[in-house]
């Protein structure tokens, strides 16, 4: 080997006729005045497209002014598409000359493990209903001899896991005693937790109203005392909270189980979690569950139920571990906060597990599913990290669902990306200017087309800017100059054409009809703060009226006089 001084480069140079990227940047006298100390150009290849990105400290970029400064929002960052997906089973499709000779192998052991699985569901479906037969008293615990005839159904529970192929089941600690962690809390991979954990612990449970109209299983999950949340109303969710704390404080109650992720994952990352164990600030003892496979993945992502069904049926046997980890105490019940305290049992869990921690929750799963709906190729570059977004920006998970309706839309082509012509008119706006602009602001790496990542965030940003509402309802009272508490086609358009002056009647009237949401002639307030709730970005069309003499000289006084 050749000797190297310390002053020769490890790598040689390239030839001489290496082809250079050189970039003229030519400076704009318009952007003199606002020329901060640096410029960052970023580059981006997108459909055989070079596409340049400058970020500077002004309101301007590539030439187009931002239309939203005037609420104080500033250009915005998209973060990168996360590489994981907690959602995806790795064996969705049967692949290998393996599996398919153990199916053919199984098909006659299929049939028995049917007859076991269904013999074992009736024998508990009527075990249940004799134990429930008569009693009323649902607010106190089940009496002691009502919970012996459910030893029946929680011996059908174990004989329904053997069907599945879980013929052993390792088991690493012990569950801790009921009056020393009252609630359990497990990361949730597949069905079969709620299973297992219903035939080890009878735990009282914390579910979906949902589950309560499923056949058989819903008077199974009534028995153990369920707790019914509806994820999306506010105050299901507190007396969610408040039955937690009930139960959890009486030793007569069976222990509390929850499953903080809110929706199965695929084990391999833990997603974040909700607060409702969390709340009462009682002990809590987590427990991990493990599926050891190498042909077939056990957890129920986006898969159908029947697939993964059968799938367990052709297995010669399917593995499964739990783990009981040491309890975990609330630091100080008076000033330990919810979140931190969910923080600390989630990096146990992901610890444990030896996973990552990401910000999905189970908005990021309506978003997948909605785009596996519509066909798209790549389903999961629509999710967005809900949980992280709902903390940054206050918009839920229903809103993102809503605006993903919006952008799909605007037709999307195959890579989930959406050229200018699509957005104005799915937005009923006309090819100008300010519609440029507007495309300009969601379109950060100036590709010429946005993703729907890029659409939900600066539609966020606007939302969260403090004075939208203010603005929104500033922007109804200047409409509504007849002083009806109502607006007319007419207002409507004599208020955005001072944005877009060559609006004609029938653009005019496509915009109304976005905002007349009963049809009723006439925009009301609701309707109105309804509608740009929906469409913030329509926020930009009121920005002259906002900022005219008499209310403003700029935007600075504008926010000074909503706030």
């Amino acid at each position: 080997m050749a000797e190297n001084d310390l002053a020769s480069p490890l790598l040689s140079s390239p030839p001489s006729d290496y082809p250079h990227l050189i970039i003229d940047v030519q400076q704009d006298d318009r952007l003199n005045h606002h020329q901060g100390p640096s410029n960052r150009i970023d580059h981006c290849n997108h459909s055989n497209q070079n596409c340049v990105r400058h970020d500077d400290d002004d309101d301007t970029q590539l030439g187009h002014r931002n239309p939203f400064a005037f609420l104080g929002s500033d250009w915005f960052e998209v973060p990168r598409q996360p590489t994981v997906n907690p959602f995806r089973n790795h064996t969705p499709v049967i692949d290998g000359v393996y599996e398919w000779v153990k199916i053919l192998i199984l098909l006659p052991i299929v049939i028995a493990r049917l007859v076991l699985f269904g013999a074992s569901l009736a024998v508990g479906y009527l075990a249940t209903r004799l134990a429930l037969e008569g009693w009323k008293d649902k607010q106190n615990p089940m009496p002691k001899w009502r919970c012996r005839i459910m030893w029946v159904t929680r011996f059908s529970a174990r004989c329904i896991l053997f069907s599945f192929g879980y013929h052993w089941i390792k088991r690493k600690g012990k569950p801790a005693p009921r009056e020393t962690a009252p609630i359990v809390v497990s990361n949730h991979v597949s069905y079969i937790e709620p299973i297992f954990y219903f035939y080890e612990l009878s735990p009282t449970i914390v579910a979906s109203e949902s589950h309560d109209s499923i056949p058989f299983v819903g008077t199974i999950i009534r028995a153990m005392q369920v707790i019914y949340v509806n994820r999306f109303s506010p105050s299901s969710r507190k007396h969610a909270v408040n039955e937690i704390k009930r139960k959890a404080s009486c030793d007569r109650f069976p222990r509390l189980l929850l499953f903080p992720e809110g929706t199965t994952t695929n084990g391999r990352v833990i997603i974040s979690f909700q607060l409702g164990a969390f709340i009462p600030g009682h002990p809590i003892q987590p427990v991990i569950v493990r599926y050891p496979h190498v042909h077939f993945d056990q957890s129920w992502g986006h898969i159908s139920l029947a697939k993964l069904m059968f799938r367990m049926f052709t297995q010669f046997h399917n593995f499964m571990e739990v783990e009981y980890l040491p309890v975990i105490f609330p630091l100080d019940h008076e000033k330990e906060s919810a979140v931190n305290f969910a923080g600390r049992t989630s990096q146990a869990i992901a610890t444990a597990l030896n996973v990552v921690q990401t910000s999905h929750s189970y908005g990021d799963v309506m978003l997948l599913i909605k785009a596996s709906e519509s066909k798209q190729e790549k389903p999961s570059a629509y999710m967005v990290e809900m949980a992280r977004q709902e903390l940054l920006h206050h918009i839920s998970s229903l809103e993102a669902v809503d605006f993903l309706d919006k952008f799909l839309a605007m037709n999307p082509d195959p890579s989930g990306h959406v050229k200018y012509h699509d957005f104005v008119k799915v937005l009923r706006l006309r090819d100008c200017t300010l519609s440029e602009e507007i495309f300009s602001f969601i379109d950060v790496e100036k590709c010429r087309s946005i993703t729907f990542k890029q659409f939900l965030f600066g539609s966020a940003n606007i939302m969260s800017q403090p004075v939208f509402r203010q603005a929104c309802e500033l922007a109804f009272a200047k409409c509504t100059v007849t002083g009806n508490n109502s607006v007319s086609e007419q207002e409507l358009g004599d208020s955005i054409r001072l944005a877009i002056p060559d609006l004609n009647e029938e653009e005019v009237h496509e915009l109304f009809d976005l905002f007349d949401i009963d049809n009723d002639g006439k925009i009301s307030k609701d309707e109105f703060l309804t509608c740009l709730r929906k469409n913030p970005l329509l926020i930009a069309l009121f920005s002259p009226c906002l900022l005219q003499k008499d209310v403003s000289e700029d935007s600075n006084r504008l926010r000074e006089e909503i706030a």
